[in-house]
């Protein structure tokens, strides 16, 4: 483990300072709860990519997959593969069916609201189910968050590690307070841009301190050439527990908030293709960081002692090995970024369902716009507490963590997304039985582990079906709720036929 020098604690003060510079322009921009929570929908496609991408990659990105790769080699990088093809699916066939219908159903500020909205639940029993789905996996995965910051803050500083957990929270907590929507989106346009060069600086680095791409493949390979082996020792079922990572994406709140809160449905197309450039050349930056890692430390062991520790460590000892101290401090910054980014679009997520979904809906209806927004300021505060505590652990892993998580909203939310989306025919009562489904699967099937697989598998597909037996079940949908629908269906129609890029 290194303790930083001067230039790079300098460097991190600057980014810091800038992003509560942005909280405070977001707090000015910010009027009523709609600015908090979706920036008044006015997300243009550069700035709804890159909020997407940075509020979806976080911590994990430059911790967790350079890490797991550098312990078991390529057969990791079914994850980045699963990834962007889930990744893809998402932009193209999700995106624009949910901007256009948050908006005609009700003008839908947070997910819960759009499910409410869409099967016309006057009872609120949808809003209430996926509000308390939200605050069970976020805080959990806000906590991976603070667990991600702490070991930059611990392994950087050489903070104890409770002190570097608050650190990094607060970091955090500020901004997201101050500015809300604005604020995190435009910060997440920024820290995405440095995971960019943080990404793609580091592997050719590396290549470069070992001798260019040939002698770098060989030394990995003379370590172990099963390094080299996308299979490695992996079974069709481990494979398939990778690749399904990208079935998470269609239940994220935190990143399909990012869809309804862009400007217009055109903006979509032009989000897609900066989005996924984005997340292609990340994460095969963050696969080629733990790859090449394992070279450069084998022939260097005397500067290993850091990654031998924790393998999540590799992209920050190699930073701070190879590069300029000023270089390097812009560099772990970017990890920053990426644990800051996610973290504060989960906290506003907790906050905008507890405020929109929970405050406004049972307690204080005639609650002012004002009242709305301070309440949900006082939420990111007591979500962020939570989160802390559960990370208090210090042999907490961010990679396990996330991915509990990341099963839990992608087998609760995604089928129902999907779906509603989609499907005319899916009842309200047919959304609700796949959302109770798809949760308790993955939390079941997580407690037992059968077959060794992912516990996103059993429940999306259980999900599913619940959603499809149930709905069949019953009743037709009411007419004004399958009028909406086709509304919709029309306009993704129109704007295929008039090459909306769709």
């Amino acid at each position: 483990m290194q303790i930083v020098g001067t230039p790079i604690v300098i460097m991190f003060g600057i980014y810091i300072a800038a992003m509560l510079l942005i909280g405070w322009l977001g707090y000015r921009s910010t009027n009523d709860l709609s600015d908090y929570i979706l920036g008044g929908r006015r997300l243009g496609s550069f700035v709804t990519a890159l909020a997407a991408g940075a509020s979806d990659m976080s911590g994990w990105l430059l911790m967790g997959l350079p890490g797991a790769v550098y312990l078991a080699g390529l057969s990791e990088s079914w994850i980045a593969i699963g990834l962007i093809i889930g990744a893809y699916l998402n932009w193209r066939f999700v995106a624009a069916r949910l901007r256009m219908y948050t908006e005609k159903s009700g003008d839908a500020l947070t997910l819960p609201d759009f499910f409410s909205n869409r099967f016309n639940d006057r009872r609120n029993v949808l809003r209430v189910v996926s509000a308390v789905v939200i605050l069970i996996f976020f805080t959990l995965y806000a906590a991976s968050g603070v667990v991600a910051g702490a070991r930059l803050f611990e392994s950087m500083f050489g903070l104890p590690y409770v002190w570097a957990m608050w650190v990094g929270a607060f970091c955090t907590m500020a901004y997201v307070f101050i500015g809300g929507f604005l604020a995190v989106s435009w910060t997440d346009t920024i820290q995405a841009s440095l995971m960019f060069v943080a990404l793609v600086l580091a592997p050719i680095m590396v290549i470069l301190s070992l001798g260019g791409p040939g002698p770098s493949l060989d030394a990995v390979a003379a370590v172990d050439p099963a390094n080299l082996d996308w299979f490695g020792n992996l079974n069709a079922i481990a494979i398939i527990s990778l690749l399904a990572w990208g079935l998470g994406y269609f239940g994220q709140p935190h990143i399909l908030v990012r869809f309804m809160a862009a400007e217009s449905v055109r903006a979509i197309p032009g989000a897609r293709r900066i989005g996924m450039t984005w997340m292609i050349l990340c994460l095969a930056g963050a696969v080629a960081v733990g790859f090449f890692g394992i070279a450069y430390f084998e022939a260097h062991p005397d500067q290993a002692a850091g990654v031998n520790a924790n393998s999540e460590r590799v992209f920050i000892e190699l930073a701070l090995i190879l590069f300029w101290p000023w270089i390097a401090g812009m560099l772990l910054a970017a990890v920053l970024a990426a644990i800051m980014s996610t973290l504060s679009a989960q906290l506003l997520v907790c906050s905008s369902s507890l405020t929109q979904d929970i405050y406004k809906t049972f307690l204080r209806k005639e609650a002012s716009q004002r009242e709305l927004v301070w309440f949900g300021r006082a939420m990111v505060f007591a979500i962020a507490i939570i989160a802390v505590l559960l990370a208090s652990d210090p042999e907490s892993r961010v990679l396990g963590m996330v991915s509990y998580a990341w099963a839990g909203f992608g087998a609760a939310f995604g089928p129902v997304v999907i779906l509603s989306l989609t499907w005319k025919r899916m009842t309200l009562n047919g959304a609700l039985a796949g959302m109770i489904v798809g949760a308790a699967t993955v939390l079941i099937w997580k407690q037992f582990g059968w077959f060794d697989l992912y516990e996103i598998v059993p429940g999306f597909v259980f999900g599913a079906l619940a959603i499809y037996v149930v709905s069949l079940a019953g009743g037709e949908p009411e007419p004004e709720v399958q009028a909406i629908f086709d509304e919709v269906e029309d306009e993704v129609a129109a704007l295929r036929q008039g090459g909306g890029g769709l």
